[in-house]
């Protein structure tokens, strides 16, 4: 658990070979470093339950090889961006209790796995 942590350093697009990022937790954490697209390699991201998360940056696009994006309890998370049309590989989506989440982009529906 992070609940202290309320920014990601820049620095963290520097794990290249990262395969998993779990930040679940992190109450105070408001937004992204667009660095995070750099992370080549990963495949699961787990950002539950914070709370304080309203956007992604567009940069997430650039996460080819991503399969999970867990986002549930982000409550103040609005939209995604459009660049998620571009996670490919994604095959498991939680946006459980996103209560301001209105609703899916029209391309979710879209993506296949490959």
């Amino acid at each position: 658990m992070c609940s202290m942590l309320n920014q990601l350093p820049s620095s963290i697009g520097q794990l290249n070979m990262l395969q998993e990022l779990n930040i679940a937790w992190c109450f105070n954490l408001k937004e992204l470093p667009p660095s995070i697209g750099q992370l080549n390699a990963l495949q699961k991201f787990k950002l539950r339950s914070c709370y304080k998360l309203e956007e992604l940056p567009t940069s997430i696009g650039q996460l080819s090889t991503l399969q999970e994006l867990d986002l549930s309890r982000c409550f103040e998370l609005k939209d995604l961006p459009t660049s998620t049309n571009e996670l490919i590989r994604l095959q498991k989506c939680d946006f459980s209790e996103c209560s301001k989440l209105k609703e899916l982009p029209k391309f979710i529906g879209k993506m296949t796995t490959h």
